[in-house]
């Protein structure tokens, strides 16, 4: 790729990081611990997203592969914090 290239992808790596530091004030303020976990799950998304983007700017291709071990860290993160903070009688079903 040329060097315009690696830089926009750079570039936009460090925009997700922005985004993902605004969405920091979501896992502060709550106000209830699924808006915490949800929070939680797009700032991990969004790691993983600047780990492929820089993968692909820097050409690292050796990112890409702890890029895929966090998402899926993620994922059951995920899983497991919904299955032990789900309580049947708190659900309403509308």
């Amino acid at each position: 790729m040329t060097d315009l290239a690696n830089a926009a992808l750079v570039l936009a790596a460090a925009i997700v990081v922005l985004l993902a530091a605004a969405v920091l004030y979501r896992v502060v303020a709550g106000p209830t611990t699924h808006d915490r976990v949800i929070a939680i799950n797009v700032i991990g998304t969004s790691i993983v997203i600047v780990l492929a983007l820089v993968a692909a700017g820097l050409d690292r291709p050796e990112y890409l592969d702890i890029a895929i071990v966090y998402a899926i860290l993620n994922f059951v993160l995920s899983l497991v914090v919904g299955r032990f903070s789900y309580r049947s009688r708190e659900v309403e079903w509308r």
